[in-house]
């Protein structure tokens, strides 16, 4: 029985490709008391790979979290299938705003501790006593009062290229960074402020939630669906937009348009851009901010070094990277000492 995937990216892009049929990217997270991970891992498995399903899917005796990418024709089937699974009937579905075929190349369904790398002791607070919910028309009311405190519970890469107007936006690589500094900085109003959070889908603020009530915040409150469920309000009952520039996304998108507005700057000249790309020398792979005038001049790569690396024939590259692990700086996501113009600017 197959349990894994058996082609590479390059060859279901051709498929996909071949095929010509519109895919929908779609994400949802539930959580929810997982006996066994692993036997739910192979059930979703074979029935998504039947579906033509492909994307990153992590179980966890905790729940699940998704993102995912079925062909439009198998929507109405895929949708069935999780209906099928008692805790997972009529889950939200986050539908992305801008589609792309290509957002996922493999179906990679993975077991982990958590669904969620927060770095929390669980055992320590009830994390079904969560924040209040709230839809894109509350939530717009909610950061226009004097009283609120708006949080972006999004990484530094996240939040660089688009965030809400006026939104708190800690400087953190990780999720559990964030829950400390925010905590502290926040200290003095647990009772008198409103505690307003947002991500992309949702699932970091419903555990963020939980947390800070636990912490002593009085008033809790967390956007419905994240920022692509708040697009999709606005859009649909035509709200005032306060979201400005893009949604980061985890697949070969990068990121959702939301606004035109442009926040970030490349990482290499400081022209305004907001385009992330990956670094085109595979032993460095690092993620960051490129303009096309600048990825033309180094040739897609973030330095001199990796410009000159990459320029090698393939198998000299690969002689190169053979023994060595790869590099960590994929992990740095614009942080790198080789980005002159981001490093002279934080």
């Amino acid at each position: 029985m197959q349990l894994y995937n058996t082609l590479s990216a390059k060859e279901r892009a051709a498929l996909i490709e071949e095929a010509g049929q519109d895919r929908l990217t779609i994400s949802f997270y539930k959580y929810a008391h997982i006996g066994n991970p692993v036997i739910f891992r192979n059930h979703l498995f074979i029935h998504w790979n039947e579906m033509d399903v492909l994307g990153r899917i992590y179980v966890a005796h905790e729940g699940i979290n998704a993102q995912l990418s079925v062909p439009a024709e198998n929507f109405g089937r895929f949708k069935d299938f999780l209906d099928s699974i008692t805790f997972l009937e009529n889950v939200r579905l986050n539908i992305a705003i801008e589609q792309d075929n290509m957002s996922f190349l493999k179906l990679k369904v993975k077991v982990r501790h958590k669904i969620l790398a927060d770095g929390l002791n669980d055992a320590t607070f009830d994390v079904t006593n969560k924040g209040v919910h709230v839809n894109a028309e509350k939530f717009n009311e909610l950061i226009e009062d004097p009283d609120t405190v708006l949080v972006d519970m999004r990484n530094h890469y996240e939040s660089e290229i688009g965030h809400f107007k006026n939104a708190i936006t800690p400087d953190v690589d990780t999720f559990r960074d964030s829950l400390d500094i925010i905590e502290k900085d926040l200290q003095d109003h647990k009772e008198d402020k409103k505690l307003v959070m947002y991500c992309t889908g949702g699932i970091r603020c419903e555990k963020a939630s939980a947390y800070y009530k636990h912490k002593g915040f009085k008033q809790v409150y967390q956007l419905e669906g994240g920022i692509i469920e708040y697009t999709r309000q606005v859009e649909q009952l035509k709200l005032e937009n306060k979201f400005l520039g893009k949604n980061f996304v985890f697949d070969h998108r990068r990121g959702e348009r939301i606004s035109d507005d442009i926040i970030s700057q490349c990482h290499q000249c400081g022209e305004p851009c907001d385009d992330h790309v990956n670094c085109a020398n595979e032993a460095c792979h690092l993620l960051f901010i490129q303009c096309k005038k600048c990825a033309e001049k180094m040739n897609d790569c973030c330095s001199d070094h990796c410009k000159e690396i990459h320029a090698l024939p393939y198998e000299e590259q690969k002689a190169l990277r053979k023994g060595k692990v790869v590099s960590n700086k994929i992990f740095k996501k614009g942080r790198s000492e080789v980005l002159k113009f981001k490093k002279q600017s934080v």
